[in-house]
């Protein structure tokens, strides 16, 4: 039992969660569900078809799956309004930039996906610096106690 269950007391009521930090929170969401998709994708191909590396693919895989619970982990920090979860989250959008550009360089059916991921990306940068979700997540209250 927690102290608060034991004595009755209430828990402090928190403000209302911003709707930019709940926007953030997906964003860093659904590219941790791209993340593990496109993962378990190579993997399961490499597993059932006939990859030039067996190993390759497999590892390849279970990378990119692995990789997820980065951003997955961050949005529900970010939900949760943690404030370390504002790092791994900032990272993952400056990461998906360059990758977000390859996709773009590419000729092919692959350039609305880098599309999509630049904008998400831009979006999350966005929605992480802005001043009401560094307030909410505690960031930058310098001198508090």
């Amino acid at each position: 039992m927690s102290s608060t269950e034991q004595t009755g007391e209430r828990p402090a009521e928190q403000p209302p969660r911003p709707a930019r930090l709940a926007a953030a929170a997906a964003v860093a969401g659904i590219e941790a569900l791209a993340l593990v998709a496109g993962g378990l994708y190579v993997l399961v191909t490499g597993i059932t078809g006939d990859p030039d590396s067996l190993t390759q693919a497999v590892t390849g895989g279970a990378t990119l799956a692995a990789l997820g619970l980065i951003p997955g982990l961050a949005a529900r920090g970010l939900l949760l309004r943690r404030g370390w979860s504002r790092g791994p989250a900032i990272i993952t959008q400056i990461l998906a930039l360059p990758v977000a550009w390859q996709l773009l360089q590419a000729n092919s059916a692959l350039i609305p996906a880098g599309i999509a991921l630049a904008v998400l990306a831009v979006t999350g940068l966005v929605l992480l610096v802005n001043p009401a979700t560094t307030e909410a997540l505690g960031i930058g209250r310098r001198g508090e106690a």
